[in-house]
């Protein structure tokens, strides 16, 4: 997996709402906090992605308190966001939206 450059990655997040790039801490990442109407439904929506997370083999940074959930993803193997992290963001943002 190849790292995306940092334009190549704020072009690619204008297509997923919510998201946003990082580089603190000297690591590039991105992020977005979702907000559900409850903990079942937050809960739910971590179960989709954590399936999804096993069949990708890449797995989200993430923390949850009731119907909140925080992601993070970087692809640690590249050092950087990859092309994995922005298909990972466009299935949660399906995810949460269904």
């Amino acid at each position: 997996m190849t790292k995306l450059g940092k334009s190549e990655i704020q072009d690619k997040l204008r297509a997923l709402p919510g998201w946003t790039f990082s580089d603190d801490a000297g690591r590039d990442l991105i992020l977005k906090s979702f907000q559900f109407k409850d903990f079942n439904t937050a809960f739910g929506f971590m179960s989709r992605i954590a399936l999804l997370a096993e069949k990708m083999d890449h797995h989200p940074e993430w923390f949850n308190v009731y119907n909140r959930v925080e992601i993070t993803l970087t692809t640690h193997d590249a050092g950087g966001v990859t092309d994995k992290d922005i298909s990972m963001a466009e299935a949660a943002n399906a995810y949460a939206a269904s």
